[in-house]
């Protein structure tokens, strides 16, 4: 059964064509860690992500965060967190993350506020 897309209300614009959405703590505490890539089209959904926070250990790959509240509004957009160095410590009033490929979100002008429809 295929996953959940991601769409920019604003624009239309596509952000995933499916998303991973792990049901457990543990899938989502691993979430993308391990896996040798993360093809275009396709992300990872984690909802809910604790205290707003990614750490990039053990990933092979960079990745772009868009950090949403509970009513899967932007609150913050990362681009390009390296691997096994990028972290993200808090982002105030996320709920969820959606984790895509590298420079996914370079050209979708997210801001603040932005609403992501999720179905």
């Amino acid at each position: 059964m295929a996953g959940p897309r991601a769409v920019h209300e604003r624009t239309g614009k596509v952000l995933a064509e499916e998303l991973d959405v792990p049901r457990t703590i543990f899938g989502r505490g691993i979430g993308l860690m391990f896996r040798r890539t993360l093809p275009p089209g396709r992300g990872m959904w984690i909802n809910p992500c604790e205290g707003g926070s990614v750490t990039m250990i053990f990933m092979r790959f960079a990745i772009d965060c868009v950090f949403l509240d509970s009513k899967e509004r932007v609150k913050k957009v990362y681009s390009r967190l390296a691997p096994w160095w990028g972290v993200v410590w808090f982002v105030w009033g996320a709920q969820s993350v959606i984790e895509l490929p590298a420079g996914s979100t370079a050209e979708l002008g997210l801001q603040p506020g932005d609403q992501i429809l999720i179905g």
